[in-house]
């Protein structure tokens, strides 16, 4: 595993993350250094080693930032210390791959041969550009026939303008120019720099819960030197714990004596409460503290709410514990109580994006086992009253009457899209029909590259994969906010049987309104079970009724046993049975299956 008794001199040490587009192969390629330094035996290799869990592996897609600390022989005759980050592709991830990037000092920029410079592969050159990085661009997948590295390599230097002269030729599959990748590290990329016997400071990158161990943090270590039984303070939070246990991640955690300047690793400090440790905290000494703290990162805001609700009310404690352990993982959520009167209490979460929405609920339900109903996703609006005050509204449900508002203001995004010319004319009716507004349309050799602003709450329903479906799938996305501005936006409530479903409430553009309307209720009609009496199921602006659809009774044939007779025997029968459903009907609830709170985000438009 290597002796990690002796600190390594800063010279030594490189620190380096991956970046990428989704599927470009940023995982496959960590895997290749990790098997060419020797961190884990053939036998305990497999693929996505990094990507610990089940979730990221099923679906084939980074989620966590993964670091791993890797010990290189060059061919010079000295020994290097690597230390890697592999860094998530998908635009809800961002705020990983930001604090990646902060406790690294260059970034291999992994692009596939086949199909060029991507949506996600500009946003993360561009964070790393901001962050100060060295950059060197790896064409990957040159194995597969329709590989064309050259003018991939002419696509990087028109569309990021970054030198491609130096680009390394790789196959993260077949192992094909990993070696030279190795070497261009060490030449290539500049060592940390740091001091010793400077006072503690250490940049907090992530955290999460070990059930042995309690809270880990790991940390990069910028001055000073970080050691066990040391007392430490978090600069943040003023909290000050004993340092029990120093490791890194070699990808095994392995324990140290200590971390110096420019090192990645982890330490455990009997950490219970997790309020203290927020990302982007700096550590020092608690009795030789450093003046200024570090700038930290960039708060994560979040621009997609819904609401969590256990199916079984006693799970309430349980789903609030849950939320808590995971908040320490994975900072960039955020989530408040609530109640509703359909779904009883629950929590308010605000996520990074849809994706990232179905990922946290999905590691709700897998790692801590509970079962969940999630109303459908909304933005936050900015609404004036005619009183003058501002209200943030993340909850439709909470919508004033509309006589007391002045105006709504909606969040727009800036939406960058890299699509090949052939599916031009279908994005662009695309976006039209969300209400966006063209800002630029550039062509970059075979594709296009289209700016256009979109209001974010458009973007929520099933834009992503309207855009994949009419781009056949090679359209590339990427956004971010822009600015608040208003819009003509109605609530529309969803009444069943009369009585209004608050966790089924959403606000839309008043010329979708009552097409959006109409669809949820066909959708509803579908998926609510038949009952032994007529249900109806109305969507409401207002006080006006725009859309109804009707779920029509079970019809028991009470007449079955009448054979033959007079018609009057079996008329008194459907009589008595009309009174009963009359009666049923007063006091019937319907039971609304999970699968209908989902229904109002695939609602199709066309």
């Amino acid at each position: 595993m290597g002796n990690f008794e002796m600190r390594p001199n800063l010279e030594s040490i490189r620190n380096f993350s991956i970046v990428a587009h989704i599927d470009h192969g940023k995982s496959t390629l960590a895997d290749r250094l990790i098997q060419a330094c020797g961190g884990l035996a053939d036998r305990e290799m497999k693929e996505q080693v990094l990507d610990s869990m089940d979730l990221e592996r099923e679906r084939g897609i980074t989620i966590k930032a993964q670091t791993v600390r890797l010990e290189y022989k060059s061919e010079n005759g000295k020994t290097y210390i690597l230390n890697l980050m592999d860094t998530p592709g998908h635009v809800d991830f961002t705020y990983e791959v930001s604090r990646s990037l902060a406790a690294c000092e260059s970034s291999l920029l992994v692009v596939d041969a086949s199909q060029g410079v991507e949506a996600q592969t500009l946003a993360n050159v561009y964070l790393a550009i901001d962050n100060n990085h060295e950059i060197i661009p790896v064409l990957n997948k040159i194995d597969l026939p329709s590989s064309e590295p050259d003018r991939i390599k002419s696509q990087i230097e028109a569309v990021i303008g970054l030198d491609t002269s130096k680009a390394l030729m790789v196959s993260a599959k077949t192992g094909e120019g990993i070696q030279s990748v190795l070497e261009t590290l060490i030449s290539e990329l500049p060592p940390p720099t740091g001091n010793p016997s400077a006072p503690l400071k250490a940049l907090l990158v992530d955290s999460w819960y070990d059930p042995y161990l309690g809270v880990m943090i790991l940390v990069r270590i910028k001055d000073g030197i970080l050691k066990k039984g040391m007392k430490i303070r978090m600069m943040d939070s003023s909290a000050t714990y004993q340092v029990e246990q120093v490791g890194v991640f070699c990808p095994k955690p392995c324990k140290v004596n200590e971390l110096g300047p420019g090192e990645i690793g982890y330490f455990t400090g009997a950490i219970k409460t997790v309020a203290d440790t927020s990302i982007g905290d700096t550590i020092t000494d608690d009795k030789n503290p450093t003046s200024e703290p570090l700038s930290g990162f960039k708060p994560s805001i979040p621009v997609v709410f819904c609401g969590l609700f256990p199916v079984d009310t006693g799970q309430y404690e349980d789903l609030r514990d849950s939320l808590e352990k995971l908040h320490l993982n994975d900072s960039s959520f955020n989530y408040e109580v609530e109640t509703s009167a359909a779904l009883g209490l629950g929590f308010r979460c605000g996520f990074l994006g849809l994706l990232h929405l179905e990922i946290i609920q999905e590691r709700l339900e897998r790692e801590f086992n509970l079962d969940l109903i999630t109303t459908a996703p909304s933005v936050v609006y900015h609404i004036h009253l005619n009183s003058g005050e501002l209200i943030t509204l993340h909850n439709p449900a909470d919508m004033p009457e509309i006589t007391k508002i002045n105006l709504i203001e909606e969040p727009w995004i800036k939406a960058t899209i890299l699509v090949p010319n052939e599916f031009l004319g279908p994005i662009l009716q695309l976006c039209q029909d969300r209400r966006g507004e063209q800002v630029e349309l550039t062509y970059v050799d075979t594709r296009v590259m289209l700016i256009y602003r979109i209001p974010l709450n458009e973007i929520v329903f099933d834009f992503y994969d309207r855009l994949k479906s009419v781009s056949r799938g090679y359209a590339s996305f990427d956004y971010e906010i822009d600015t608040y501005t208003k819009g003509d936006l109605v609530k529309i409530s969803l009444l069943v049987n009369g009585e209004p479903v608050d966790a089924l409430s959403f606000i839309t553009h008043k010329t979708h309104a009552i097409a959006r309307g109409r669809a949820i209720c066909d959708r509803l009609k579908e998926l609510i079970p038949r009952q032994m009496f007529k249900i109806a199921i109305q969507a409401a602006i207002g006080g006006n009724i725009v859309a109804r659809s009707t779920i029509s009774a079970i019809r028991k044939d009470v007449t079955s046993k009448c054979y033959g007779g007079d018609v009057t025997r079996k008329r008194k029968l459907l009589e008595k049975q009309k009174k009963g459903k009359k009666r049923m009907r007063q006091f019937g609830s319907v039971e609304i299956p999970q699968s209908a709170f989902l229904a109002a985000l695939k609602t199709s438009d066309n």
